[in-house]
């Protein structure tokens, strides 16, 4: 299960979570109202945070901390936050959706796509070169990155705003195909089993997702997803630009020398369609006619992100769009364009914060992080990181949740199961113990502090 070898499935980069997402203040014993602080550890999507922001009383404040395991994820998170935060005057709630999506789960996008993630590119990189003490955007704040972690920010999103076209520089390295990188990472991953790919896809999603619940994936578009790297396609369009996003470096060793090379490192097996798609809580989508389920989870994950944005407007102050045709309406591409981050929509009560990438080990060691986090998020590719100091972090009352091994395809049932008990041994010694009252969950394990 280690995501160090590019040939596993799961990937070396987690472009998105291996769980549903949750509301976290919904999530365990938490207590409500008045100021909540939550922090994230390697979530690798905004998941959590728009569904948490979408289950908020009126009056409650929320303060988001996030830690990731590498600059590239941290740029995508504040992509996939500019995109959410997105005013409906610019952009209609129907193409934000798609648009999102399709950022969030393709390596290959549409051109109309590209600009918006090319000028979003552009408005971020201004924001974390220029803005050094108050964040541009209470949801978008890096504020508190080293210096050398902005730099590198700023060259990502370099890399983002360039045409894929500019090869004509002498410094621009040639553009790359996502076609190309995705097969490459198919192939490490099957070996042999290549020349019977289709049957592999089919294996890993009748036995594997189905046999875990995630039924409403579609086979057609599971395999299409597979081979091709497109989870989402909304829209008939051609989707063949290189979603510079779900790019990252990897460094190999090759004759003794240390080599990065650019490509596509994250997930081939799991899916995109597990952040958003296969649960709801409008149980009609998920109605089976002849065993077959009548909608899908590309259909599912549209209708779960399209309702997390009408609650971000809502919490902007201003009511969901009641209108369809009102929604679909696209607004003039000048008024697109010249969307800047202060034009984002500003949600009351809320922030986001990104934290150095060391800062787990560090946190312990600063007043201000004293018992201070009222609920606690650790992924499952940085469950390792768990150790007594989160305790020290930890508000009196906290809840620490624990994303399971369940939809890591290459574990087996046993792998699986050892992965929860050492996971659990590893919370007792940071002083936690499961919590009993809840309904038992086997996709995140729920701990409260010890009580002495």
């Amino acid at each position: 299960m280690s995501a160090g070898r590019a040939s596993e499935g799961a990937g070396c980069v987690t472009w998105w979570g291996f769980s549903p997402a949750r509301d976290l203040l919904k999530t365990g014993p938490l207590k409500r109202g008045g100021d909540v602080n939550v922090l994230l550890v390697s979530s690798g999507d905004p998941r959590h945070i728009l569904k948490t922001i979408s289950g908020l009383q009126e009056e409650e404040r929320l303060h988001v901390w996030v830690i990731e395991s590498s600059m590239e994820v941290v740029a995508r998170q504040l992509l996939l936050l500019y995109l959410a935060l997105m005013p409906k005057e610019s952009m209609g709630n129907n193409e934000k959706t798609e648009v999102f999506l399709e950022v969030f789960g393709n390596g290959e996008i549409r051109s109309q796509t590209e600009e918006t993630l090319r000028h979003a590119a552009s408005q971020l990189s201004l924001s974390v070169t220029e803005t050094l003490e108050t964040a541009a955007h209470p949801c978008l704040n890096t504020t508190l990155l080293k210096f050398k972690e902005r730099d590198e920010l700023a060259r990502i999103f370099k890399l983002w705003i360039q045409p894929q076209s500019s090869s004509s520089s002498s410094q621009s390295a040639a553009p790359i195909l996502m076609s190309k990188a995705w097969d490459y990472r198919v192939r490490q991953h099957l070996g042999t089993r290549y020349d019977s790919k289709k049957g592999c896809f089919d294996w890993d999603l009748k036995m594997k997702l189905h046999e875990r619940g995630c039924g409403v994936i579609n086979k057609q578009q599971y395999a299409r997803w597979r081979e091709q790297g497109l989870a989402f396609e909304m829209r008939e369009g051609v989707y063949q630009i290189t979603n510079p996003s779900l790019l990252s470096s990897r460094v190999f060793s090759q004759k003794g020398n240390k080599v990065a090379v650019r490509g596509y490192w994250g997930d081939i097996v799991s899916s995109p369609y597990l952040s958003f798609g296969i649960e709801t809580d409008d149980k009609s989508m998920l109605k089976t006619q002849n065993g077959q389920h009548i909608k899908t989870a590309q259909d599912i994950s549209f209708a779960n992100v399209q309702d997390l944005f009408h609650s971000l407007s809502s919490r902007r102050g201003c009511p969901p769009t009641s209108s369809q045709s009102d929604a679909d309406q696209p607004p003039p591409e000048s008024e697109r364009k010249s969307v800047t981050i202060n034009d984002l929509m500003p949600l009351s009560g809320i922030s986001v914060t990104f934290l150095p990438l060391d800062s787990l080990d560090k946190l312990p060691e600063k007043q201000k992080f004293s018992h201070f986090f009222d609920s606690i998020y650790f992924s499952v590719s940085c469950v390792h990181k768990l150790g007594p100091t989160v305790r020290q972090i930890a508000a009196p009352d906290a809840v620490l949740i624990v994303e399971l091994a369940k939809y890591i395809l290459d574990a087996n049932k046993e792998q699986e199961a050892g992965f929860a008990e050492k996971m659990i041994s590893m919370a007792l010694d940071a002083e936690f113990e499961l919590w009993r009252d809840g309904k038992s969950d086997d996709v995140h394990a729920v701990f409260i502090p010890k009580r002495n």
